[in-house]
């Protein structure tokens, strides 16, 4: 498994890269972990979500945050800088279980990591993601085609939440958003050291890794 810290990247720069490489690893290459971050976005998923979006098009492109139609599952969420996003590009069909246990494993990696800095998350059932008792930390949405995955999870790091004013969170009235920030204050962790965290999960609980040589990696 090859694990590649991308950075800020623009969503549609991030799906073409998933897109290209999904080729790649359905054909037989070294399954992939794309770590970054995305410049602001609203995206709807293929369960919809245009109607949970509070602010018009025209609106958001004067904000310069785009808008965009995700083949991902679920509703809207949305991305920002200091959100930690995680987009796996495994071949499913060789996972006991299939997606619905690759989906649970995702869950198991946020999990896991929320719990190495101090803060107890889990399932809630009928929802999907990570949950802080009714506060939303971290939403999930994937895609399978040609038996491979692509899109993953979306984890709230940092301080500034603003993004999701503009939607009713997952299409959820009652749902709130919450961050590692938010919840630990001063003492909340580094993007860099989630990220670190974070790899460290993916190996344990997906498989060994190794690093593509001359990209950024973890």
């Amino acid at each position: 498994m090859n694990i590649i810290d991308l950075g800020l990247i623009r969503y549609a720069e991030a799906d073409a890269l998933q897109r290209a490489r999904l080729e790649e690893v359905a054909a037989g290459a070294e399954e992939t972990l794309y770590l970054l971050e995305h410049h602001p976005v609203i995206t709807l998923g293929r369960n919809g979500g245009g109607e949970n979006l509070h602010v018009g098009r025209e609106w958001l492109a004067t904000q310069g945050i785009d808008l965009v139609q995700s083949s991902r599952g679920g509703n809207i969420t949305c991305h920002f800088p200091g959100q930690l996003v995680a987009y796996p590009v495994f071949r499913v069909a060789k996972r006991p279980g299939g997606l619905r246990q690759m989906f649970h494993d995702l869950e198991e990696v946020v999990i896991t990591t929320l719990a190495h800095f101090g803060l107890s998350a889990a399932r809630w059932e009928g929802r999907p993601g990570v949950w802080i008792e009714n506060r939303k930390i971290c939403s999930i949405g994937m895609a399978v085609r040609r038996w491979t995955s692509y899109h993953g999870f979306a984890l709230n790091v940092g301080r500034d939440l603003s993004l999701f004013e503009m939607i009713t969170l997952c299409g959820l009235p009652d749902a709130q958003a919450t961050s590692l920030y938010r919840e630990l204050g001063g003492d909340a962790p580094t993007m860099q050291e989630v990220k670190d965290v974070c790899a460290r999960q993916f190996r344990a609980i997906f498989a060994d890794s190794t690093v593509a040589a001359g990209q950024a990696a973890l």
